[in-house]
């Protein structure tokens, strides 16, 4: 069943979107609209949020959802992500898991894992279970997109 709010492909018999939480309607009463969405490198450009960052030092910029705008940086050896009040980035929307990703800086650079959440998490817009991440990549937890980047790389 595709949702009308987001046009992600759902189970049959779903009452809602895996991806967005929207309410589904069986396809005879649906109307798909789909939304114009900035991709990654049409968006503003990541240099500002560059400067002032330390070299190897990782950071989220939030650039799509609830929080859009925001950042989080990566100065842990572990980082947990989720809807859960506990996580060291808390992400309050629906589509969130309580305990969805997390990430671990390690020496050779920062790596993401899967913490079995319900709707998955994507890099470039792949779902991934565990995944080393680069500079520029795309991370979509939920409904929230999120470029990470870190101090020291050019822009990708």
């Amino acid at each position: 069943m595709i949702c009308g709010r987001c046009a992600h492909d759902n189970p049959e018999g779903a009452n809602y979107c895996s991806a967005c939480g929207a309410p589904l309607t069986p396809p005879e009463e649906t109307t798909l609209t789909l939304a114009a969405v900035a991709s990654a490198e049409d968006a503003d450009d990541l240099a500002g949020w560059l400067d002032g960052l330390p070299d190897g030092v990782g950071l989220l910029v939030v650039r799509h959802g609830p929080a859009e705008g925001s950042s989080f940086r990566l100065d842990a050896g572990d980082t947990t992500i989720g809807r859960h009040p506990d996580s060291d980035i808390f992400l309050d929307d629906i589509t969130v898991s309580r305990r969805h990703v997390e990430i671990d800086r390690r020496a050779n650079g920062y790596h993401l894992r899967d913490a079995g959440s319900l709707n998955g998490t994507y890099v470039n817009k792949t779902r991934v279970d565990d995944r080393a991440l680069r500079h520029g990549d795309e991370i979509q937890v939920g409904r929230f997109r999120l470029t990470f980047v870190v101090g020291g790389q050019g822009t990708s």
